[in-house]
């Protein structure tokens, strides 16, 4: 009987572990993560927002409809150094080239709504600085328009150069800094810090403030390069 007994318990005890393992199975399979680009760069948009669209907090910006060469040469900075956030350069150090090409490509397709400007207590002296740095530049210190680059209505002009819109006003002031600094670098000849440098502590004070009050256009996704298009400056990050 006890024979009996101890079998019935055995078998008892495997039937139960056949069923936990699968259980377990069930449960992996339930769980499976799609092997797709959306899921491999939610580590992307849990700094710098959902699609791509940016934060409140002044320092991930917005990165979706951004022009892909653009992207990609960003990218290729912090792998390379030239970009210094240890987070990025982490993320991106053991990517290869066709890798970085794929999520900058993805990022600049999206196209999700921008956040309203930003309100700041600049000073109407301030704000009309900026206004002329961005629409004029400055001949005596040699400072091009904003505009030159960046084109027209500020959204950027495809492949390689951004838009400043819609970006916070702290992380163009950081920026700007950086590239003063030489925390932040591109391509040779580095076109940004050449023009960074001749900016003193008010006037990057105004630019930003001035941008990021800006509205936006209607169209924001950055229209291409046009033909015979020239620089005011040589830039190592804008390819013919």
């Amino acid at each position: 009987m006890l024979k009996n007994v101890h079998a019935t318990l055995l078998g008892s005890l495997f039937v139960a572990s056949v069923a936990i393992v699968l259980g377990s199975m069930t449960t992996a399979n339930a769980q499976t993560i799609p092997d797709t680009l959306q899921q491999r760069v939610k580590a992307c948009v849990a700094c710098h927002g959902q699609e791509g669209r940016a934060t409140t907090d002044g320092f991930y910006p917005r990165i979706a409809g951004k022009p892909a060469g653009y992207l990609l040469n960003q990218l290729r900075n912090f792998r390379e150094g030239k970009r210094v956030y240890p987070m990025m350069t982490y993320m991106v150090a053991h990517l290869n080239d066709a890798y970085l090409q794929e999520i900058a490509n993805y990022f600049s397709e999206l196209n999700p709504p921008y956040a309203a400007p930003q309100a700041n207590a600049a000073s109407a002296d301030m704000l009309a600085r900026g206004r002329d740095l961005v629409k004029l530049g400055d001949t005596n210190k040699k400072l091009p328009a904003c505009i030159a680059c960046h084109g027209d209505k500020m959204t950027g002009l495809a492949p390689f150069i951004p838009g400043l819109l819609g970006l916070p006003r702290d992380y163009l002031v950081a920026q700007l800094g950086a590239w003063q600094t030489g925390s932040r670098h591109a391509a040779a000849p580095d076109c940004m810090q050449s023009v960074a440098k001749q900016l003193d502590a008010n006037d990057i004070a105004a630019v930003s403030a001035w941008l990021a009050m800006q509205t936006l256009p209607a169209q924001t996704k950055a229209p291409e390069q046009p033909t015979g298009f020239t620089l005011p400056v040589a830039c190592g990050s804008v390819k013919p």
